[in-house]
């Protein structure tokens, strides 16, 4: 707008009320300086601010978390105070789109972005958090990136939009004029010359390219913790899946009939292998690339009977799947108006922005599948082709158009969510609870009980994924498939154990992975000479998963109710610890577990253990913390350690968890001064906690002796302690 033209409009004011001209001209100058109007900040729940300018995204991710803030809880939490004044958060709109700058100091520590592989503190990299089905080193690219960081400094910054998106993490120097001084790197490689590793910029840029205004969430603390409670409560509180769920789940090979699957179920049970769910691969149907959705006759025959007979064996089944409907399927002709205007695999692709398109896929899976007693999804190749390889064009392209206005880029952002709340609502409307498997999500996701995993197989990123999925209200499975060793097969086994679920994927196995590790011979019939022992020594492991139920499932009920992941890396209990804030390898298991996986590259590593006393859960050796050891573990130990003053609920492994199972336990107290511990206790199927129908256990430890105290209004009886046992 030029000067003329703004002195035409004033003229045309003359005759206006005093009040709106010299508001109108208070006006001008701002505009003209800026080009908008300043951001306006709203509080939208405790501890939770807005910051919004200009004109908001209709696809936000926001815009389809049907879950409410819960603000009871979120009330609770202790009161949040920013490192830095909220007014200072700059959003500039110009040709290109919105530029967001986030105050940053030198001194903080960033970590999120949704689930990372390649990096682990986020400080002094640019982030591209792009869906993609091959994360691709520390750009950013993965199978759920999120535009959320958190600040060890108490605060966390969700950028509330669908579009990919560039945050540079303090990486940006302006030109302000002043004369800088060099560097004084004095190295002539490469890798020296090109490395910024100058101190923060002061600020965190985010470039959001096309869009015309943005809001910006700021989750205030005031420690790491009460951020990331706010964050999951905000998004309608932490997931609890059904008890089964984390008991073990085991994939069979892609091509097995149903009499192969039934003979699987029994090799588990007469060899005493915990197991709880059997997920079906693609076979099962008529057309998987794309998906028919209907069962295939030749393979199942009598697939209604088939569940039921699984159902009287403690066995949950779970169908691998993908959203591309195929042209034979019945679900073809309702979605064909309800579906973007490019195929994948010759199928459609359903427009889950578009209510309607969500429940008609929604209403065929409750008919043909849920009410028949399918007790989850596997839901595939729902996040992107990889964006990194130019030969990857499977899936559909970035400028497709679909008939609620979404178009490919924002849709391949939050197709992964939509999928899981399309067939999450199935469940929540039937009132029976499940564990399900995703391989795309993103932002305001927490409430979703559903397991992220990958096609990639490095065992130490597996391991970083664990701690970095506790930033951004996700859960990951480090399944295990083939391995390359003995060694390799119990390591990847032991941290299956110690994550939010323990999964075996076998689906181009003919056998388990523990009676054959060469992918040939075990599909030639053609097992191990130590097959037996090594078998063995996986149901320890798997046993010690199943006595690890009660605690884990109860780690979740905090998760739903107080925000705070199950799974977590150090930094989030230990904000202000500088030796933590790179460590991506070892994790908290609730409040009183630190687990610190080894891979097959040695049979010790090194253990840095926070402040306060540890015990080695193994040998139960006592371990002053704020310093470093060299920990060895066996095969059939657990790298694990229970901080002191804990008293750690395990309970007499079962081969299932069924709707009666009642757990027997044995209550370990380690040190002289226990805090109580609680266990949640409900049906563990239903929704009916949620109407009040759970109880408290409160187990506590004094003057030598153990008490255990219920509160709630669940009738039933799911544990029983047996004994106490202290450790000193």
């Amino acid at each position: 707008m030029t000067i003329l033209n703004l002195q035409i409009v004033y003229l045309r004011m003359i005759s206006m009320n005093r009040i709106a001209i010299i508001l109108f001209l208070l006006y001008v100058p701002a505009f003209v300086a800026f080009g908008q109007p300043p951001a306006q900040v709203t509080t939208v729940a405790p501890g939770v601010m807005k910051v919004a300018s200009g004109r908001a995204e209709r696809f936000s991710p926001y815009s389809f978390c049907s879950e409410k803030p819960v603000t009871a809880a979120m009330s609770r939490l202790p009161e949040g105070k920013l490192p830095f004044n909220i007014n200072d958060i700059k959003i500039t709109t110009s040709e290109r789109g919105v530029l967001v700058e986030i105050p940053l100091d030198n001194r903080e520590q960033l970590y999120g972005f949704g689930l990372q592989m390649g990096s682990f503190n986020q400080k002094g990299l640019r982030k591209k958090p792009i869906v993609n089905d091959n994360p691709s080193r520390d750009l950013g690219y993965s199978h759920a990136p999120m535009p959320f960081y958190v600040s060890n400094k108490g605060y966390g910054i969700l950028v509330n939009t669908s579009h990919y998106t560039t945050f540079y993490c303090g990486t940006t120097a302006k030109n302000t004029g002043a004369v800088t001084r060099n560097n004084g790197r004095g190295g002539n490689s490469a890798e020296e010359l090109y490395r910024n590793d100058g101190p923060a910029s002061g600020y965190v840029a985010v470039d959001i390219p096309g869009v015309r205004g943005i809001e910006v969430y700021v989750f205030e603390g005031p420690e790491l913790v009460h951020v990331l409670q706010r964050y999951n409560l905000f998004s309608g509180g932490g997931a609890l899946p059904a008890m089964w769920g984390l008991g073990v789940k085991y994939r069979v090979k892609a091509d097995f009939t149903q009499q192969q699957v039934g003979k699987m179920a029994a090799y588990f049970r007469a060899n005493a292998m915990p197991c709880d769910v059997l997920g079906l691969e693609p076979k099962w149907q008529t057309a998987a690339y794309s998906c028919s959705y209907v069962w295939n006759e030749d393979f199942f025959p009598s697939h209604d009977k088939f569940i039921d007979t699984m159902r009287s064996k403690g066995f949950h089944i779970n169908l691998w799947e993908h959203a591309f409907v195929n042209p034979r399927s019945p679900l073809y002709a309702p979605l064909k108006k309800k579906s973007g205007d490019y195929l994948v695999w010759n199928g459609l692709v359903p427009d889950f922005a578009d209510s309607s398109a969500r429940q008609l896929f929604a209403a065929y899976h409750k008919a043909t599948f849920v009410s028949k007693g399918i007790s989850g999804f596997k839901m595939d190749e729902c996040d992107n082709s990889n964006l990194a390889t130019g030969s990857a064009t499977w899936s559909f392209p970035e400028h497709s158009r679909f008939p609620s206005g979404i178009d490919g880029e924002q849709m391949h952002q939050v197709f992964g969510v939509l999928y899981q709340k399309t067939v999450f609502q199935i469940y929540k409307a039937l009132n029976t609870r499940t564990f399900l498997d995703v391989r795309a999500s993103n932002a305001f996701a927490s409430s979703y009980p559903a397991s992220l995993y990958s096609d990639t197989y490095d065992h130490h990123e597996y391991i970083q994924m664990i701690s970095n999925a506790g930033f951004s209200g996700l859960l990951w499975s480090p399944e295990v498939r083939e391995s390359k060793s003995i060694a390799d097969l119990m390591r990847r086994s032991q941290t299956a154990v110690l994550s939010a679920q323990t999964l075996y994927n076998s689906w181009y196995l003919q056998h388990p992975p523990w009676l054959q590790i060469n992918i040939g011979k075990n599909n030639k019939n053609e097992l191990m000479d130590n097959a037996k022992a090594v078998e063995a020594d996986v149901r320890k492991l798997l046993d010690f998963r199943m006595s690890l139920v009660p605690y884990l499932y109860s780690a979740f009920a905090v998760y739903h109710t107080q925000g705070i992941p199950p799974f977590r890396a150090l930094v989030v209990d230990y904000p202000d610890d500088e030796k933590i804030f790179n460590i991506d390898d070892e994790y908290m298991i609730g409040e009183g577990i630190l687990a610190a996986p080894l891979t097959a590259d040695s049979d010790a590593r090194k253990v840095y253990l926070p402040a306060g006393n540890w015990y080695e859960f193994n040998t139960r050796k006592k371990y002053a913390g704020g310093r470093e050891y060299i920990i060895k573990t066996g095969y059939t130990d657990l790298p694990v350690f229970i901080k002191e003053g804990t008293i750690l609920p395990l309970a007499e492994p079962v081969q299932y968890i069924g709707p009666d199972t009642r757990f027997e336990l044995t209550c370990y107290v380690y040190g002289d001064q226990a805090k109580p511990a609680y266990l949640f206790e409900d049906d563990g199927v239903t929704f009916a906690f949620e109407k009040g129908k759970y109880n408290n256990v409160i187990l506590s430890y004094g003057n030598g002796k153990g008490a255990v105290t219920r509160k709630g209004n669940y009738a039933g009886e799911r544990f029983r302690v047996k004994k106490w046992e202290v450790v000193r």
